[in-house]
């Protein structure tokens, strides 16, 4: 019969032979053509992951396999970062299906939670692995059950940064009727000192991970963009918001409107349509990005007649154009962030594309996609093929530093360590 101490001793033997066997078990290498790291691209490169995180990532000569380590070969194929979307609306649908103000008046929370699902999905699957989430649009804090869900593992989809119902000046947003009427929002109304605190905050409560505030809209003459906050009452938010650890976006596309948020210390400005050179060099100044949404204006262009490639630009395009390319001449971070829901769910690649064809370079592209996102967006643990990160990858057909549309052949993605498209 064996003593205490052997039987001990057999034990843990046992034990560490398991719990070796569990690790090599988790260990996966993956052995793609090339890797792009979110900043450059590494041949003959692979990357070793165990659990949710990348153990390893070098020349596959400085790479040990792990003894029982799963090999994934990827042969021809380029594994790169999970892609991270700044700027969506997973509650929204495209507006030639169904217009922007029926969505919100006539469609129920119920139907649009059911779209948000879908839309969910397809956007992991088009290889965006992170997302942020700019307003519900009129569906409360649908947002944050999706996130839940997700996190959960009840849904498949990104990981999601969310904003809830974001924050309008009162008179200013829409759907709008007979004066006399008092219809919905797709937003938030507030105004004022005490006002903005209790929404900021209220909204912070119930889940908002930034805080988003529309800086202007089309309530001018004429429908022209016009300032509806004060410099005073945007900072204010972001006081209220960077006290909690969180960061406000900001709506804007008036010179003026982007002026005081930038003065008032948003992190990030969304379309920016209007900007001049002046405000644009502040932006580069205080290192504010720019989300410029392009593929959003492409699509409502679109939608109203243009047909592209055969008719001359309209207004809109050219204005649109220009602002980007001041934009990067000037040095402002340019965030990936198309507005999509616009435009359909999964088609995130569509502003990358349409920001190259506006003179951005392909790999500046994939860079504002991966690492230049996750610093604009201070997400430390993600954006780059790097020991430590998390394992959110995709592989695609082809070198989207040569050829932006190879974002569109995804091959694989995994988040989170976890296959949820296998190659």
């Amino acid at each position: 019969m064996m003593n205490a101490r052997t039987v001990m001793l057999v034990l843990s033997l046992i034990v560490g032979l398991l719990s070796h066997s569990v690790n090599a078990q988790e260990a996966l290498l993956l052995r793609p053509g090339k890797v792009f790291d979110g900043t450059e691209m590494r041949d003959a490169w692979v990357v070793l992951i165990r659990g949710d995180r990348i153990a390893a990532a070098g020349p596959y000569d400085q790479v040990q396999s792990p003894r029982g380590a799963r090999i994934v070969e990827l042969p021809g194929l380029t594994l790169l970062p999970g892609l991270i979307e700044g700027h969506s609306h997973l509650l929204l649908h495209p507006y030639d299906e169904t217009p922007w103000t029926d969505q919100v008046l006539y469609e129920s929370l119920g139907q649009r939670i059911a779209r948000g699902v879908v839309h969910a999905e397809k956007t992991l699957m088009a290889g965006i692995t992170t997302e942020r989430d700019l307003g519900t649009e009129g569906a409360g804090y649908g947002d944050v059950g999706l996130k839940e869900a997700i996190e959960l593992g009840v849904i498949p989809g990104p990981r999601l940064i969310v904003t809830t119902r974001a924050i309008v000046a009162t008179g200013s947003y829409n759907p709008k009727g007979a004066p006399e009427l008092s219809l919905p929002k797709g937003a938030e109304e507030a105004d004022g000192h005490d006002d903005l605190i209790r929404i900021t905050r209220d909204q912070i409560g119930r889940g908002a991970d930034w805080v988003k505030i529309y800086a202007d809209y089309r309530w001018g003459p004429g429908g022209t963009n016009r300032p509806s906050f004060t410099e005073q009452e945007l900072r204010l938010v972001v006081d209220v918001a960077e006290s909690s650890g969180r960061h406000v976006v900001a709506h804007a596309n008036s010179v003026e409107a982007i002026r005081r948020s930038v003065m008032a210390g948003v992190k990030t400005i969304e379309h920016g349509d209007e900007a001049d050179r002046e405000v644009l060099q502040l932006m580069a100044e205080r290192d504010v990005a720019l989300c410029p949404t392009v593929a959003a204006s492409d699509a409502i262009m679109q939608y109203r007649g243009w047909r592209k490639g055969v008719d001359s630009e309209p207004e809109r395009i050219r204005q649109k154009k220009a602002s980007f390319r001041l934009a990067l001449e000037v040095g402002v971070p340019i965030c990936f962030g198309g507005d999509v829901g616009v435009f359909a769910h999964g088609d995130n690649v569509r502003e990358l594309e349409l920001m190259v064809e506006y003179g951005m370079t392909p790999l500046a592209a994939v860079r504002a996609a991966t690492s230049g996102n996750a610093t604009i967006l201070e997400l430390d643990d993600r954006g780059e093929v790097r020991e430590g990160l998390l394992a959110d990858l995709i592989a695609v057909r082809g070198d989207p530093t040569a050829n932006i549309s190879a974002l569109r052949e995804v091959v694989m993605v995994m988040k989170g360590g976890v296959f949820y498209k296998s190659p």
